[in-house]
């Protein structure tokens, strides 16, 4: 596990405290879409664009690293 670790890691060209905060910051976000859209099954008229919003952003952002990294 930590061989893999320590190959996931260089191939992200970051170092273990990067990763963990990239990661911990995209976990939060999506949490929070998690929530909103918790809600929005309640209350249809609560966020109805928030969750699929978030999704694209971070496929973005997940995929804009990806080429900056590899």
């Amino acid at each position: 596990m930590i061989k893999n670790s320590k190959k996931h890691l260089k191939d992200a060209n970051e170092s273990y405290l990067q990763h963990m905060l990239v990661a911990l910051k995209i976990s939060f976000q999506l949490f929070v879409a998690s929530l909103k859209s918790l809600f929005h099954s309640i209350i249809p008229s609560l966020f109805t664009k928030s969750a699929s919003t978030k999704i694209k952003e971070l496929y973005f952002l997940i995929e804009e690293r990806k080429k900056n990294n590899y």
